[in-house]
């Protein structure tokens, strides 16, 4: 099943992958911008747990992304680093989020309307904390 999971999740990326490369970022960047367009200015281990990935991961995606001029980061209280969007960064919500519908629509037509609903509801619950 696990198997069958990341083929799926693959077929579905590729379709995505173009519109991020255009703009200089890597698959997986993505999840993490969508955390800060949602909530803008949190700390570097918040962003670890809410992704659900390791410390150096995100470390070397914000390095990434800052190299790119979409995040910054600042110095938070102690040693905590905040990271916050760019206007760059902001820039790209539209045409990611709008790749990420266009791939739900694909999906959609391959599998119909009811199994949509049915993966949109196992796929919840499997990724509640």
């Amino acid at each position: 099943m696990a198997y069958a999971l990341l083929k799926a999740m693959k077929s579905t990326r590729g379709s995505i992958w173009p519109v991020l490369a255009e703009r200089g970022v890597h698959p997986g960047q993505d999840l993490l911008l969508s955390v800060l367009w949602h909530e803008d200015g949190i700390t570097q281990a918040e962003l670890v747990t809410r992704l659900g990935i390791e410390a150096p991961t995100v470390s070397k995606a914000l390095q990434r992304l800052e190299r790119t001029g979409y995040v910054r980061r600042e110095a938070g209280g102690g040693r905590s680093r905040r990271v916050y969007l760019t206007d760059q960064g902001r820039a790209l919500r539209r045409p990611i989020e709008q790749a990420w519908r266009n791939a739900d629509r694909r999906l959609a037509r391959r599998i119909g309307a009811e199994d949509m609903a049915s993966l949109r509801r196992i796929l919840s619950r499997l990724t509640q904390s």
